[in-house]
């Protein structure tokens, strides 16, 4: 399925944000001006900038317009309510990133592999581990469950530079939808193997279940961070 025309939009008024094409506390173009220039609906523009107000770049004001309220943070940030890969965070947080395959195998879901992750006993699986480099500092553990039939052709070399832009570019996946939980962990082994903990003795563990166009869940990852380096940021809107 193609990445829908509303998901480009949405990418390319992020990055002027990002920066610093259109400043803080700025009117973006009118409605009018952006259809013209995208060539596109104005449904299409809306839902665009819809997704843009949901991630908190933007504030949309009735016979005002659209105004950019988006701050970067001052050290790197992951975001709770959007997805995006490791390599657009790197970008967005102009940071240089760097993946490194630890392990790249073929199972077969047991029961344990099925409680984790959510996938059904006898499902085919990608298994990966990977480490995130930001600037040549190793900082995120990544443990990857994919499922075979939806990611077809994965390699290793395609997950040490990015498996979103591969099922997105190549693939025509839509991802959807991703359910995560936050939680600190104790380290295990290999964290202090390839993380540089230090005196830390926890790590900040998001896991993640992610979900396609068609409602199928590709994706089960269990990211665990170094804990002095990363936050993690969100956008909230009240409803009364």
């Amino acid at each position: 399925m193609p990445r829908a025309k509303y998901a480009d939009i949405y990418r390319d008024l992020k990055t002027r944000i990002e920066t610093g094409e259109y400043e803080f506390q700025e009117l973006l173009p009118s409605e009018n001006h952006l259809i013209q220039t995208y060539n596109c609906s104005r449904n299409t523009l809306r839902r665009a900038v819809s997704t843009l107000v949901t991630d908190g770049y933007v504030q949309t004001m009735q016979g005002k317009g659209v105004r950019n309220i988006y701050r970067p943070a001052p050290q790197t940030t992951f975001t709770i309510g959007g997805i995006e890969s490791f390599r657009e965070s790197a970008i967005r947080n102009h940071q240089t990133p760097k993946t490194r395959v630890l392990l790249f195998a073929e199972i077969t879901a047991d029961q344990k592999v099925s409680r984790r992750t959510g996938f059904p006993a006898g499902a085919e699986l990608y298994y990966l581990q990977r480490l995130h480099y930001l600037d040549g500092r190793p900082l995120i553990l990544n443990h990857n469950y994919f499922l075979k039939e939806a990611v077809a052709g994965l390699t290793k070399e395609i997950a040490e530079y990015s498996i979103y832009a591969y099922l997105e570019q190549e693939l025509g996946m839509a991802i959807v939808t991703s359910k995560r939980v936050m939680t600190v962990e104790k380290m295990t082994q290999i964290d202090e193997k390839y993380l540089e903990l230090g005196d830390y003795n926890c790590l900040a563990v998001v896991s993640s279940q992610t979900y396609n166009g068609d409602g199928i869940m590709f994706e089960y990852t269990q990211s665990r961070h170094r804990p002095d380096y990363f936050c993690f940021q969100d956008n909230a809107t009240r409803h009364v």
